[in-house]
C-alpha cells in the first residue's frame, strides 16, 4: 500500500479540522501554525476558531479502510497533523463525527497523537472509558522529563491497546522510568526503572507504554538534539523491550554520527551539553567532555541513521498482525505469531537485517 505522508511512522494522515494553540516547549517552532499562518488561516491561538475540513477529505479514510479490507494490510493512520484531537476549542460534534468515522473503519489504525493527554478521558466517547477499540493507538508528546513526569501517568491510564511516547521534538534527557513520586500510577511508575521494589521484575515500564518514537527539530530555528538523548532512550527501549522508532536528526546532525558527504553539507556549527546549554563556534570556548559538536546541514541529510543503522521498530496487535495463525497474547497485549520471537515481542527488521533488539541474526518472517 502506497503512503501518502512524509511521516516516517504512518501510512496516511487525516486531518478531521486544521488550528491549535501553542502550550509547550514542543510548540515554540510549530511547523503547522507557520503553514497555517502562511496560508492566512487565522486558526491558530486561544479563542481562534477552528477549520473543519471538507466532505471530501472525511470520505477518504473511507477508500483507505476498503483498500486495506480488500488488500489485508492495515495502514496506520496519524490523526490531526495540523490540530489537537483533544483542544478544548473544537465543537464536541466534530469530535463525535471523528470517533463514529474510526468506528467505520476497523481495518485502519488510527494513530492519536496529543499535547493535552489530560483533556483525554473527558473527550473520549464514555464508552471508551472500559475498552478503547483497538484499532485506536493514543499517544502522548513528551518532549523532556517534566512532560515525562506529567503526562506518561495519564497516558498510562487509558485502556488503549496501544500507548505510545512521541518524543519530538526531544529537548532533554529523559529517564521513562525516573518518574518523580507525584506522578506515581497504580503504584508502580513511581519507582526508577532500573531500581524496581522487591518482588517487581526490571524495566516494568513497559506494562504501560507500547512504543516510543523519538526525533529532534526541523524547520526554521530548529533547536539541535542531543545524541546521548536519543541513545539513552534507544537504551532503556531495548532493555525494557519497547519498541523504538528513530524518526530523524532534524536539522541539527551529531558530528560523530556525520559522514564526510555529510560534512560537505555544513551550513553551521554549534555545541550542546546534556542540560540543553547551547554555544556557538564564534568564540573560543573550553568544551568539556558533555559538549556535542552538531552541525547544520538540513533534515534531509541529517537523515534518520542513529549508531549506524536505522530503529524502526513499530508494535504488532492482534488486529494488526497480517501473518495467519496467531496463537496467544503476550503480558502487553500483543498478538504473538509465528514470526521469529525474542523475549515476548516480534522482531520488525526485514527479513535478512540483523534484528531490532540484536537478539537474533535475522528475521524471516514466513510467505
Amino acid at each position: 500500500m502506497v503512503a501518502d505522508t512524509k511521516i516516517e511512522w504512518a501510512d496516511h494522515t487525516f486531518n478531521p479540522w486544521i488550528g491549535c494553540t501553542k502550550i509547550g516547549p514542543g510548540c515554540d517552532n510549530c511547523y503547522a501554525e507557520a503553514q497555517n499562518t502562511r496560508f492566512k488561516g487565522g486558526n491558530w491561538g486561544v479563542n481562534a476558531d477552528r477549520r473543519l475540513t471538507s466532505d471530501a477529505n472525511w470520505r477518504q479514510p473511507i477508500r483507505w479502510n476498503n483498500k486495506a479490507e480488500a488488500s489485508g494490510i492495515r495502514p496506520r493512520v496519524f490523526v490531526a497533523s495540523m490540530a489537537d484531537v483533544f483542544d478544548k476549542e473544537v465543537p464536541p460534534s466534530w469530535r463525535q463525527r471523528l470517533w463514529q468515522l474510526i468506528v467505520d473503519t476497523p481495518n485502519l489504525d488510527w494513530l492519536i497523537v496529543t499535547k493535552r493527554i489530560g483533556n483525554a478521558p473527558k473527550m473520549l466517547p464514555s464508552g471508551w472509558l472500559d475498552s478503547i477499540p483497538e484499532n485506536v493507538w493514543i499517544g502522548a508528546t513528551v518532549t523532556n522529563q517534566e512532560e515525562a513526569d506529567r503526562d506518561i501517568p495519564k497516558l498510562a491510564r487509558l485502556p488503549a491497546k496501544v500507548r505510545f511516547l512521541s518524543m519530538e521534538p526531544l529537548l532533554g534527557s529523559v529517564n521513562l522510568g525516573g518518574l518523580s513520586a507525584n506522578a506515581g500510577i497504580l503504584g508502580t511508575l513511581q519507582y526508577n526503572c532500573l531500581t524496581p521494589p522487591k518482588n517487581e521484575p526490571p524495566y516494568f515500564i513497559h506494562r504501560h507504554i507500547n512504543w516510543v518514537i523519538v526525533g529532534g527539530e526541523s524547520g526554521p530555528n530548529a533547536r539541535p538534539m542531543h545524541p546521548d538523548w536519543a541513545m539513552a532512550i534507544k537504551r532503556q527501549c531495548k532493555i525494557a523491550k519497547i519498541p523504538f522508532f528513530f524518526k530523524q536528526w532534524g536539522e541539527w546532525l551529531p558530528k560523530k554520527f556525520a559522514d564526510e558527504e555529510q560534512m560537505k553539507k555544513c551550513r553551521a556549527t554549534t555545541y550542546i551539553n546534556n542540560h540543553d546549554q547551547v554555544h556557538d563556534d564564534s568564540h573560543e570556548v573550553d568544551f568539556p567532555s558533555t559538549y556535542e559538536e552538531v552541525n547544520l546541514v538540513g533534515k534531509a541529510i541529517a537523515g534518520r541513521m542513529l549508531d549506524g543503522r536505522k530503529y524502526s521498530a513499530v508494535p504488532v496487535t492482534q488486529a494488526t498482525c497480517s501473518a495467519k495463525g496467531i496463537i496467544a497474547r503476550d503480558s502487553r497485549g500483543y498478538g504473538l505469531c509465528p514470526h521469529i520471537r525474542v523475549g515476548g515481542i516480534v522482531c520488525m527488521a526485514p527479513a535478512g537485517m540483523d534484528c531490532e533488539y540484536k537478539q537474533a541474526k535475522t528475521c524471516e518472517v514466513p510467505e
